[in-house]
């Protein structure tokens, strides 16, 4: 922690940025000072991977819906020291739909059974 001109030193908490798609998972550890909301950890997260010479020009960072351990939030939403902050894909169909269509697929496949 740095002092701040006080020669106290500066609060600060730890969080984890997350994105996913279907072939890699992406983790920043980012460190901010305890006033900072979701957007200043993505904001930090996103200068880090530029940084790092990653290819992160896919990932939606202005863009995607975001959440605090799988629990959806906004932006402007505090996070707590540990957290793990989220950016989600957005889903191409609704895994619901999907599962309806499967299993009217399967009994239109399945022969009747008689008696």
């Amino acid at each position: 922690m740095s002092p701040d001109p006080s020669g106290v030193p500066a609060a600060r908490k730890r969080c984890t940025v997350a994105y996913a798609t279907r072939e890699r998972q992406y983790l920043w550890d980012v460190e901010l000072p305890t006033g900072a909301c979701i957007a200043d950890a993505l904001a930090a997260a996103r200068a880090a991977a530029s940084g790092t010479g990653e290819p992160a020009a896919g990932i939606p960072w202005d863009a995607a819906a975001v959440g605090i351990f799988g629990e959806p939030r906004t932006r402007s939403d505090r996070f707590e020291d540990g957290d793990r902050i989220e950016l989600y894909r957005p889903l191409h169909r609704d895994p619901r739909e999907r599962r309806r269509e499967r299993v009217q697929r399967e009994r239109r496949t399945k022969p009747a059974r008689g008696g």
